[in-house]
């Protein structure tokens, strides 16, 4: 996994970091609670390429648009609740 803007660039946009995902759910007996900064990460590219190519975009390694924004909020307020 590199820095967002190599991620971004890869042959398949954000794969790197869906291959990270996969890597630390395998170290951690797919424990997916023990990864949640690989999932973050995973966002955040899948965030930039839909800002950058738009909504209507695909890419294998991530989630449409609209499923990603509803993930993100609910990890945002999971977090909110966990700082409380």
């Amino acid at each position: 996994m590199g820095g967002l803007k190599q991620d971004l660039s890869h042959d398949t946009p954000c794969h790197p970091r869906a291959c990270a995902i996969q890597n630390c759910l395998n170290k951690n007996s797919w424990q997916e609670e023990k990864c949640q900064a690989q999932i973050d990460a995973l966002y955040e590219c899948c965030n930039a390429f839909y800002q950058e190519r738009g909504d209507q975009a695909s890419v294998v390694s991530c989630p449409k648009a609209n499923l990603l924004r509803l993930k993100m909020r609910q990890r945002a307020q999971a977090a909110d609740k966990e700082q409380k």
